[in-house]
């Protein structure tokens, strides 16, 4: 009974966080590493997990969260990452919010503040900056990803396009060791990389589960970044690269 619910836990672990490590779960379980690559040989035996060297990652697919599941997860993270983002905002501004929880989190992070204009391409930041009207709310319009209200498309590039904003707050499903930013959907790279290219300055958020995740498409590099605010320090490497660009973390 106790290994099934050990079991369990490291299941939901690795859909937090996509990946789970032997090393760190016995430690977390004061166990032995052999007990957890048993764990995780019975969860990649009945299809739950993929066993990978020193872990296991989710299956393919199961690999992108549900919006519903990523809105309760590392919420008090976010939160935080979000207050500090925000404060580094100024009234007047002109600013694009992208897909994500967390960028929802920075949304209502502004909630205080006045006389900005907000451009966005989804549905939930629009209907959360509504409630203040002294900012200017004006979406995207594309094609409507109905899992997480998200507009994407050719449609919400061209509208882009006509925009210089001040400030891009963008989140992603993942970074990589060597400074790469990823996510899952090609079409929102596609928005992602023109918002980029529309700025003065962008600004990451992301909470640290996204360093134990993995994702198929490049947005683009932290070295593109001017500010990067995250809940954890970064590994060493990664910490040197971002040092060596000019790239600004910002610690909630």
């Amino acid at each position: 009974m106790a290994e099934n619910f050990r079991q369990s836990e490291i299941l939901d672990i690795a859909r937090r966080k996509g990946r789970v490590s032997v090393e760190k779960l016995a430690q977390r379980f004061q166990t032995t590493p052999q007990t957890i690559r048993k764990d995780l040989t019975d969860l990649s035996d009945s299809g739950h997990l993929k066993r990978v060297h020193g872990g296991a990652i989710l299956p393919e697919r199961a690999s992108v969260i549900g919006y519903q599941e990523r809105q309760k997860l590392n919420h008090p993270a976010k939160a935080r990452i979000a207050q500090i983002c925000a404060s580094d905002i100024p009234e007047g501004a002109c600013v694009f919010l992208n897909i994500g929880t967390t960028t929802e989190a920075v949304a209502r992070a502004l909630l205080h503040h006045e006389n900005l204009m907000v451009v966005t391409n989804n549905l939930n930041i629009a209907n959360i900056l509504s409630a203040n009207p002294h900012i200017d709310v004006m979406l995207a319009g594309g094609t409507l990803r109905r899992s997480d209200g998200g507009l994407v498309g050719a449609m919400t590039t061209k509208l882009i396009e006509q925009f210089k904003f001040d400030y891009a707050v963008i989140g992603c499903s993942a970074l990589d060791g060597d400074g790469d930013i990823l996510d899952f959907d090609i079409q929102e790279v596609d928005v992602s990389q023109t918002i980029i290219a529309r700025s003065r300055q962008t600004f990451l958020v992301s909470d640290a589960s996204k360093f134990e995740r993995t994702a198929p498409v490049k947005i683009a590099s932290l070295k593109e970044v001017h500010s990067f605010y995250t809940d954890a320090p970064l590994p060493n490497e990664l910490d040197a690269l971002c040092t060596q660009w000019g790239t600004e973390l910002c610690l909630a």
